[in-house]
């Protein structure tokens, strides 16, 4: 046999009657208090009451009754101290009604318009949400009320600072993207912001995966209410090329202090890059690169992949032989290492006919040369042809897009509502 389960709706609870266990009218509900859990939804671990001008705490445990008509408590009497909310508690009418949240599925802004609350077998927990404006006017079948959606679909951005500890644990920005994150860090407003970035700052990889992939005017602004040690505790994490872009677009009174709290050797990388100018290839290429003797073996190549565990993996996308001068010899694509004999030499393996640019080539004939050529990654050398950084496409591709055209937008954005 199915039991049905019971559910209510938010909006419908707010300001009704709260009573005791005798009856007796004790005051209305202003709030329902939930704590966030990261594998489950929140349950109602209390309720907030409006008495005369004071707000007051009851226990979930002392509920009788929760339904739209009736608000039953089973005690008679409850501590009238003012309502001081704890560290972790979130309240679902202060902090979630009416307040933007990220829809997980879209990466998209939307809004709660109310909570779906569900009974459980320790009592209620939030389990819905209505992310559509409500019409006031209804319009036939088309236009009929939208079901909530699953709580787990959305990350709501409740902005209160002494929940952010437990909400950067719970918290579910990590699992997208490093470009979704930044898709939404642009949209959000400050307080907002802050509260993506203490999800990400758990991780300081994604941190800096996050910062590599915002645009220029965001990323600056983020650094700007930041310490130069927290900017080059970022910069040190970033592709070389990348952090030496941010590191240009500090104020000039920050550039040296970051510089030199960089750790090394990614500062000695970083000051390499400062001298080329943005549109040319000594200002498109990373310093991340893989180049072995070309008298190395296949086996010997997919080894040091294996160990090159601080590379970016684009930049393992070809790898590069060097002469016994230590000049450039030839390249050759990891594909090619893994299905070669391991014992065949690199110099056997290797295409010694490269495609290559100088630091001061445009960054026209740079792209161009790359799409002609095909090529995933394009060396860039010095006059004595000594390798000194690599194109990747994706850099390549960020060059040749316009501004305005790469910046990547949603299809729906805070109107919480659906044509």
């Amino acid at each position: 046999m199915t039991v049905a389960t019971a559910t209510l709706s938010l909006s419908a609870l707010l300001r009704q009657p709260v009573t005791d266990s005798d009856g007796r009218r004790m005051g209305a509900l202003a709030d329902l208090i939930v704590h966030l859990r990261h594998d489950g939804y929140p349950r109602v671990t209390g309720l907030v009451l409006a008495v005369g001008s004071a707000r007051v705490f009851v226990s979930a445990a002392d509920l009788a009754a929760l339904a739209p008509e009736r608000v039953q408590l089973a005690v008679s009497s409850v501590d009238v101290r003012e309502f001081r909310r704890r560290e972790g508690e979130v309240l679902l009418s202060e902090d979630v009604l009416g307040h933007r949240l990220i829809d997980l599925s879209r990466v998209a802004f939307v809004k709660a318009y109310d909570v779906q609350l569900t009974q459980v077998l320790d009592g209620w927990a939030a389990t819905g949400l209505d992310v559509h404006r409500r019409r006031w006017l209804s319009l036939g079948p088309r236009h009929a009320a939208h079901p909530p959606r699953d709580w787990k679909d959305f990350e709501p951005l409740i902005g209160h600072a002494e929940s952010a500890q437990v909400r950067a644990v719970t918290g579910r920005i990590p699992e997208l993207k490093p470009a979704q994150i930044a898709d939404i860090i642009e949209e959000a407003t400050g307080d907002e912001q802050n509260e993506l970035l203490a999800q990400v700052h758990e991780d300081p990889e994604l941190e800096a995966d996050v910062f590599e992939e915002l645009d220029e005017n965001s990323k600056s602004g983020l650094f700007r209410d930041r310490s130069d040690a927290e900017v080059a505790e970022v910069l040190g994490r970033m592709q070389a090329d990348d952090a030496a872009d941010a590191l240009m677009d500090l104020p000039q009174e920050r550039r040296s202090p970051v510089l030199q709290a960089l750790p090394e050797p990614q500062r000695t990388r970083v000051h390499r890059l400062l001298g080329y100018h943005d549109l040319t290839a000594g200002g498109l290429m990373g310093t991340d690169f893989l180049a072995l003797p070309a008298t190395a073996t296949a086996a010997d190549a997919l080894a040091a992949v294996g160990a090159a565990d601080t590379l970016q993996p684009q930049a393992l996308v070809m790898l590069y032989t060097l002469a016994p001068d230590g000049t450039l010899d030839g390249a050759f694509s990891l594909p090619q290492a893994v299905q070669a004999d391991p014992r065949q030499t690199l110099a056997e393996l290797a295409d010694t006919d490269v495609v290559v640019a100088s630091p001061g080539d445009d960054v026209i004939d740079v792209t161009t040369r790359m799409a002609d050529f095909n090529l995933l990654a394009l060396p860039v050398v010095s006059e004595g042809r000594r390798l000194i950084g690599v194109i990747t496409v994706d850099d390549a591709l960020e060059a040749a897009i316009p501004e305005d055209w790469s910046r990547r937008e949603t299809d729906h954005h805070d109107t919480g509502s659906e044509p």
